[in-house]
């Protein structure tokens, strides 16, 4: 089958367009196989080519964690779906034996991956994976292309457990969003307003700001030209915003703390800036703050985005289109930092 691998970590020269990669077998009476119609990248998949810390790769590595396809065959023990189905994909992978996966937090799972990290990924024209981790796409939605569908599922997942499960946002409540253009940034942008919130996004590009404010951001802030933590304070009496949504990480941690306020809730589920960062412990007990992570979502939270896309709820906006034969072109869009939705792959033959 066609495919999108690595052999070696590097830089994006490593990626590779091949032919003749194995067609996957069920693992398991529960797995499915699913015929990929579209998949869309991640940060992950640019990590997973630079090469993460106790990561082993068995090439040809399959990358890509996202994506949307048709059932091809199901396990004898498949009651959910069946050949010929139309689902969306959650490539967080649990064993579904453990204390947190029978207590219903899948995310927390003792053996928890990642498709494309820890095993074999979505970029491919085959991929296999447990019955648990599809959902069928919602039926009556025309402006639902593969591509869509490819890229609604991880980053919207990610944003629910972020903003609902673990902020507990409110209506009415201020939320601030660093860096708009990005697939979760903007799947909280959807939910932040979807939920009454007031939203608040930054970001270096004037344009990804005004795309932004059409998507029904209430306050946009160029980071570049404004402080972002005194602008907040100032157009908020000195009070701050009751949540922030940060996954860009050392760049704007500081900003995204001196923008939080007292009983203020932090959540982030990444660092694509950087890892590392500095809290002062005194700001953070004086003010009370929750500083909170957070990676993918349970079946639960899977069920509960679906149902919103059932429900009519937007789409994630779609940046760019490309061929699996060009996927590294699409990384390279990717890791530009000039993309304003999901950058996506398109697989069907």
């Amino acid at each position: 089958m066609r495919a999108l691998t690595i052999s070696r970590h590097g830089d994006l020269d490593q990626v590779e367009f091949r032919d003749d990669v194995a067609l996957p077998g069920l693992r398991a009476p529960t797995d499915v196989r699913v015929r990929m119609q579209a998949a869309a990248l991640n940060h992950l998949d640019l990590f997973m080519v630079a090469g993460l810390p106790g990561i082993t790769i068995t090439p040809p590595w399959i990358l890509g964690a996202d994506g949307t396809g048709v059932v091809d065959v199901a396990g004898s023990d498949v009651s959910t779906v069946g050949p010929g189905d139309h689902v969306l994909i959650n490539g967080g992978i649990s064993c579904r034996q453990c204390e947190y996966c029978l207590a219903g937090d899948q995310p927390l799972c003792l053996k928890f991956g990642l498709m494309g990290e820890h095993r074999p990924g979505t970029f491919a024209e085959f991929v296999v994976l447990p019955a648990a981790n599809v959902r069928r796409v919602p039926s009556g939605r025309a402006d639902l292309t593969p591509e869509a569908a490819a890229a609604y599922t991880l980053v919207t997942l990610t944003a629910w457990r972020m903003l609902v499960t673990r902020a507990q946002l409110k209506a009415g409540e201020n939320v601030l969003i660093q860096g708009i253009g990005g697939g979760v940034a903007l799947a909280s942008l959807l939910i932040a307003k979807a939920r009454g919130a007031r939203v608040w996004v930054t970001s270096s590009s004037d344009g990804k700001l005004a795309r932004a404010a059409a998507l029904g951001a209430d306050v946009t802030l160029n980071y570049t030209t404004q402080d972002t933590a005194r602008e907040v304070r100032a157009r908020t009496g000195k009070r701050g915003v009751d949540v922030v949504i940060d996954c860009v990480g050392a760049p704007t941690w500081a900003q995204s703390l001196g923008a939080l306020g007292r009983r203020g809730r932090l959540v982030t589920c990444g660092g694509t800036g950087g890892v590392l960062v500095e809290t002062d412990v005194r700001k953070l007990f004086w003010n009370q703050w929750t500083l909170m992570g957070s990676t993918m979502g349970s079946d639960a939270e899977f069920d509960a985005i679906v149902s919103e896309l059932a429900a009519g709820k937007p789409a994630i906006p779609v940046d760019s289109v490309f061929p699996l034969e060009q996927g590294r072109d699409a990384l390279a869009r990717l890791a530009s930092g000039r993309h304003f939705g999901k950058v996506v792959l398109g697989i069907a033959s």
